[in-house]
């Protein structure tokens, strides 16, 4: 059983407590130590310690063997209910942060590409600690996502295509304005803000076997093998018409894939990203692929279940297992990432 690793904080607090460190467990620092990744337990755990006043500790909740139709127990990670509704502003978070005790955010203020919720993750980021943002967005992602990112007050292009289109057009207004630019998923600091997920899953789940995540770029991904790393398995889950890594582990080395489907607004990278890769390759034991139907079906049973509006990024982590393609030994207890509530609640309904 893993320790408590942090005092409870107060939502909604603006001046950062005192420092309390995080425990590291003493197998993690062995294996790290041998192999260090771009991003490992130290990194995770000063992230916490920065971010903490700012993000919420999403909650988890067990679904009993007999539910939804699995033979087996799984608990659900709830980080859609994470501000600006997905894991990614624990990412964008710590990046600011770094960045803003450095000096380096200036008038400008913050620059970022998305699909959608990168962005909004960048626009509530600036919002709560006084900068401005300015996002590109592809063509591909739906209104609501932008609307979502307007709402946080950010300034919005969208570009047409896809995420690499909206990326390309962010560097080059980068190069114009200076400001700081946001990346969703290559970048140490945004690595580790998003592994301080699975900090707070040791905290209330203990002692697991399993933990399952959707992948995009392998930012998310990255960061909780970063953190478990051979104390869990890591299973991914993608989209099987963008699979950036499954074709890196196939062709071990990030390669360029295809980008389509349902959920390619959230999880439609072209390419793994190469942080990503330094710590999924030693540590991400099994890659599932899933397809449109199995994800609009989990979305579906999670509102007809619990309630919950699931975009399709977020849902395809359970998709995997109520499609089975993942299925689990008898006894693995498994943690299931729901990780993102950005879409129009009547695409679930």
């Amino acid at each position: 059983m893993c320790p408590t690793w942090w005092s409870r904080y107060q939502v909604g607090q603006h001046h950062p407590p005192a420092i309390v460190p995080v425990a590291i467990p003493s197998a993690v620092v062995t294996r790290f130590a041998a192999a260090r990744p771009a991003v490992g337990p130290d990194e995770i755990a000063a992230a916490m310690s920065r971010i903490r006043p700012y993000v919420r500790e999403t909650p988890v909740i067990d679904i009993r063997a007999g539910e939804f139709g699995f033979d087996h127990p799984v608990t659900l990670k709830l980080e859609l209910l994470q501000h600006a509704g997905s894991f990614k502003t624990r990412g964008a978070f710590n990046r600011v942060l770094t960045a803003a005790a450095a000096g380096e955010v200036g008038d400008a203020g913050l620059i970022a590409a998305s699909g959608g919720n990168h962005g909004a993750a960048v626009a509530y980021v600036a919002q709560q600690l006084g900068f401005v943002a300015e996002i590109y967005m592809p063509s591909t992602s739906p209104p609501i996502k932008r609307e979502r990112i307007e709402s946080f007050g950010a300034r919005v292009n969208v570009i047409d295509g896809y995420f690499d289109d909206a990326q390309r057009a962010c560097v080059e207004r980068q190069a114009e304005t200076g400001a700081l630019a946001i990346h969703p998923f290559e970048h140490e600091a945004i690595i580790a803000g998003q592994g301080t997920m699975s900090i707070e899953i040791d905290d209330q789940v203990g002692d697991y076997d399993t933990l399952v995540v959707a992948v995009g770029g392998g930012g998310f991904i990255a960061g909780q093998a970063a953190w478990v790393q051979d104390r869990r398995r890591v299973v991914s889950v993608e989209p099987a018409t963008s699979r950036c890594l499954h074709a890196a582990r196939e062709a071990g080395e990030p390669v360029p894939v295809g980008v389509a489907g349902v959920a390619a607004d959230s999880l439609g990278a072209n390419q793994l990203g190469a942080l990503a890769w330094t710590v999924v390759e030693p540590f991400v034991d099994e890659s599932v692929l899933v397809s449109d139907d199995d994800i609009r079906a989990a979305q579906r049973s999670l509102w007809d279940g619990l309630r919950l509006v699931v975009e399709p990024g977020g849902a395809a982590a359970f998709a995997a297992l109520q499609s089975g393609g993942y299925e689990p030994e008898p006894g693995e207890r498994v943690v299931v990432a729901v990780c993102g509530s950005n879409c129009d609640p009547n695409s679930v309904m």
